[in-house]
C-alpha cells in the first residue's frame, strides 16, 4: 500500500479538515464522543480490571469512530451503531492491537522507574527526609527516566496510530497494520509534530472555559485523525465488511 509523505503544514490542515467533517453532523458527533467518555468513566468503576479492559477494546471503538468519520465525510449520517460495529467483524485483530499497546505502556512505565530508581518518586513527594541535593538528584533521575520511557512509548504509539482504520478498511492483520502505521508515522514525523503542537495549544484553549471547549475539540480531533489517514494513505479503501450505514 502506498504511503504518502506530506509537508509539515499538513499537520494543521488535518485539524481544519477534521473540523470540516465535524461541522457536517456536529450534534451527532458530540453525542458519539459523549458516549465514549461515559463508557471510559464507567470502566473506572472496576479498579484495575476496568482500565485494563477499556485499553484492550479501545481500538475497536476507535475503528467504529473511523467508520462514522467515513460516513460523515461522504455526506452520510453517522449512527451510534457504528461505534460498536467493529466488534462484529474485526474484534480479534483490533483487541490484539489493544493488547500490544497495553503491554507497551506497561513496559514504558517500567523503564521510567527502572532508569529513575525506586527512591526518586518518594523523594520528590516528600515521603523521605528532605535534602535539597537529594531532591535535585531525584528530579534529574526522574526526568531521565521519563525521557527514556518516552523513547520507548512513542514508537508504540506510532505503530497503533493508524492501525484501527487500516484493519477495518483494509482487513489487514494486526501486526501488518501496526508495521505500516509505524512506517507512515516515521515518514511523516514533521506534520505529526505540527499536529501534536496544534493539539496541545487547542487543548489548553479549550480547557480554559471550564473545559467546555473539549465538547467540540474531542470530536474534531477524532475526525482530524481520519483526515490524516486519508492524506497519508491516498489509495481508495477496500470495502470493509462493516456497512457504512446500518439502517436497512
Amino acid at each position: 500500500m502506498e504511503i504518502r509523505t506530506v509537508a509539515a503544514g499538513r499537520g494543521w490542515e488535518w485539524m481544519v479538515e477534521g473540523f470540516r467533517i465535524f461541522r457536517k453532523q456536529p450534534l451527532t458527533w458530540i453525542a458519539l464522543v459523549v458516549v465514549m467518555v461515559v463508557i471510559w468513566l464507567a470502566s473506572l468503576i472496576l479498579p484495575l480490571i476496568g482500565p485494563l479492559a477499556i485499553n484492550l477494546v479501545s481500538p475497536v471503538f476507535f475503528a467504529g469512530l473511523m467508520l462514522a468519520c467515513r460516513t460523515t465525510d461522504e455526506d452520510g449520517e453517522p449512527e451510534f451503531g457504528q461505534l460498536f460495529a467493529a466488534f462484529k467483524t474485526h474484534a480479534s485483530p483490533l483487541i490484539t492491537v489493544g493488547g500490544i499497546y497495553l503491554v507497551g505502556n506497561i513496559v514504558a512505565v517500567a523503564v521510567v522507574f527502572a532508569v529513575a530508581g525506586g527512591t526518586a518518586l518518594p523523594t520528590l513527594m516528600g515521603k523521605t527526609a528532605v535534602d535539597p541535593e537529594a531532591v535535585l538528584a531525584a528530579a534529574r533521575a526522574l526526568l531521565l527516566g521519563m525521557a527514556v520511557g518516552m523513547a520507548v512509548f512513542i514508537p508504540i504509539l506510532m505503530a497503533v496510530w493508524f492501525a484501527p482504520p487500516l484493519i477495518v478498511f483494509h482487513n489487514m492483520p494486526p501486526v501488518e497494520a501496526m508495521k505500516l502505521s509505524l512506517a507512515a508515522c516515521w515518514r511523516n514525523t514533521l506534520p505529526l509534530l505540527v499536529y501534536g503542537v496544534a493539539t496541545l495549544v487547542l487543548g489548553i484553549l479549550a480547557s480554559i472555559p471550564l473545559m467546555l471547549g473539549l465538547i467540540v475539540l474531542l470530536p474534531v480531533l477524532v475526525c482530524s485523525i481520519y483526515a490524516s489517514y486519508k492524506d497519508i494513505f491516498p489509495a481508495v479503501p477496500v470495502q470493509s465488511t462493516v456497512p457504512q450505514n446500518l439502517n436497512p
